[in-house]
């Protein structure tokens, strides 16, 4: 690939796609105009039907030449040339489609001489109808079946089935005819009220859309392409869910803007918008409404409601359901009081602390069940880092004061953290710190585990090595790019048995080890600036169900005037040469 990767390149996309290698994008996404006049800044969207054909066909050639042979290549479209687009991909570009898929959404353009519309199309290409990337098996993806949410029937997969199609009324007001697991995907069009809106640009899409064909269509530290970045959401969930990335956009005002947004994210990041989409579009029924004589008529009061026997729908159970939390996000009330809470509870410290601090963090639920907060510790925990990303009127970061943790102790544990952490990314495909830490069920596994490494520390510190390892590890993927010839050619330490390995006779420096298991396979690369500590600590460590004995390991020592970028650097190395899957991958992509 002759263009950089994590950024976003500024200029026309059709040269763009020409200056990449065939076969080294696993995922693109565009959303093109879709010539209906709209006013772009540097892009005439009024061409003629020949000239736009023409041009989409050129793009979508670069697109094509461009995908990996297990490649998908989704495209978003509206009515005028859905059929054409089609036909191009098909017939003339050889691509095969798995998926027509229909994008309803709420806040459509009101038309006054024909039906509002309220979709767009999605059309989902492979380029080897026999081998290409579909998770199905994403729990992200996957939705609860009929059996299991109607009937309640033992026999239900419980990890739900795949979207199927539908039709679609109004589902706000008719949430027993609407599904949002169905294949006419229901999300909120990203309307000019909404936080999530970035502003700048007119035509944005909603991340909980784009998020779903991340995780289905590419896999962890695959390459996402989006020929028209426009505000650059496509990049922007690509980034926070683990892919590496590539935009192009002709506007410069658009590129400079969105670029500023990606600087903002990190990767695990929760996605903007609800995962619900009944959370943006609250039912009318229970709105302000107009009586017979022309009267507005507000809503009754919450636990003043009555069903159609008479009795209330509070007395039958105190506890909310999920679409009544989906409800209530909407209410500025519920933001306050998570808000309330954290600033009676956080000590001063950032959001993170918090929710890796197990006495923070069961102050902060205690605080929310003292206000009455409706759902459960993991959505208020998920709902504190929305309001942190958004400060939402309160700067909650500017209030924090700085978490330590030694050098020492960090040398000593951070493996550890690191080695759960990948695990639960390996055994349960939860790859991000804060889905982990804001559940609490899912923070104990993670303590478990890290404990059997390491004993003697207290959760917190785990916790707080794993974001540490999060945050640093920008800085370690540098290094790597920035070692000299001499020290690339460096090889990886060979392997030997660990019963010819001896710590204590081992000099005590810094130093990179590998580790593998009885087969002489590399699970982790490791770095210390205390090799006979650190070895101790692996031949010592409990048994465990989850990570490998070490049989076999490697040690290459260094002196102590080697320079730690440089060791940082021959880490990465030696991650990206060994595809080890208990390191963290962003160390290296």
């Amino acid at each position: 690939m002759t263009l950089a990767t994590g950024k976003i390149h500024q200029g026309d996309c059709v040269s763009l796609l020409e200056r990449l290698e065939p076969g080294s994008i696993d995922l693109a996404f565009a959303d093109p105009p879709f010539n209906i006049g709209y006013d772009y800044d540097q892009y005439d969207d009024r061409r003629s039907c020949h000239d736009y054909l023409d041009w989409s066909k050129q793009w979508m050639t670069g697109v094509a030449r461009a995908l990996a042979d297990d490649g998908a290549f989704w495209l978003a479209i509206g009515d005028e040339y859905a059929a054409e687009l089609k036909v191009i991909a098909t017939r003339e570009l050889g691509l095969t489609m798995r998926s027509w898929v229909i994008w309803y959404y709420t806040f459509g353009v009101n038309c006054t001489r024909k039906f509002s519309r309220s979709h767009a199309h999605l059309f989902h290409f492979a380029k080897d109808p026999q081998r290409f990337t579909f998770n199905a098996d994403d729990l992200h993806v996957r939705v609860p079946s009929a059996r299991a949410l109607v009937y309640g029937d033992k026999r239900a997969n419980p990890k739900g089935r795949l979207p199927d199609d539908t039709w679609v009324l109004r589902p706000q007001d008719l949430p027993d005819s609407f599904q949002p697991g169905e294949d006419t995907w229901y999300f909120a069009r990203v309307a000019g009220t909404f936080k999530e809106r970035e502003g700048f640009h007119g035509c944005q899409m909603p991340e909980q859309l784009l998020g779903r064909i991340v995780r289905v269509s590419s896999n962890v530290g695959d390459t996402v392409l989006d020929p028209f970045s426009g505000s650059g959401t496509t990049l922007a969930v690509a980034e926070k869910l683990g892919r590496n990335w590539i935009g192009f956009e002709l506007s410069d005002d658009y590129a400079r803007h969105a670029s500023e947004r990606l600087r903002e994210i990190t990767p695990g990041d929760p996605l903007d918008g609800p995962a619900d989409p009944l959370i943006s579009a609250p039912s009318t029924a229970k709105g302000v409404r107009l009586a017979t004589n022309g009267k507005r008529i507000q809503p009754a009061p919450r636990g003043q409601e009555v069903l159609s026997d008479g009795t209330s729908p509070h007395a039958l159970d105190n506890a909310y359901s999920q679409s009544d939390f989906a409800d209530s996000l909407v209410k500025e009330s519920v933001g306050q009081a998570v808000r309330e809470a954290f600033l009676l509870s956080h000590e001063g410290y950032s959001v993170e602390r918090l929710l890796a601090d197990p006495g923070l963090a069961d102050s902060f639920v205690k605080k929310c069940r003292h206000f009455g907060v409706p759902g459960k510790p993991v959505d208020w925990n998920r709902m504190l880092l929305r309001l942190r990303k958004k400060k939402s009127g309160l700067a909650l970061e500017s209030m924090c004061r700085k978490a330590e943790l030694s050098n020492d102790v960090f040398d000593r544990i951070g493996f550890a953290s690191e080695i759960a952490w990948q695990t639960l990314r390996r055994d349960y495909e939860w790859s991000s710190l804060d889905e982990i830490f804001c559940d609490s069920k899912k923070a104990r596994i993670f303590d478990k585990i890290a404990k059997k490494l390491v004993p003697g520390f207290p959760a917190v510190d785990y916790r707080w090595a794993a974001y540490r390892i999060r945050k640093r590890a920008r800085y370690i993927r540098l290094r790597r790019q920035n070692l000299s010839n001499d020290l690339l050619r460096w090889r990886v330490p060979s392997l030997r048995p660990v019963d010819e390995i001896k710590p204590a006779a081992t000099n005590d420096s810094q130093g990179l080890y590998i580790l593998a298991d009885d087969e002489r396979t590399p699970f982790y690369v490791g770095e210390t600036v205390h090799l006979v500590q650190r070895i101790a600590d692996h031949l010592n460590q409990n048994a465990t169900d989850h990570v490998p004995q070490v049989a076999h390991a490697g040690i290459l020592y260094l002196d102590r005037d080697f320079a730690a970028c440089d060791r940082f650097g021959l880490f990465s190395e030696f991650i990206r040469r060994k595809h080890t899957e208990f390191n963290y991958p962003r160390f290296v992509a």
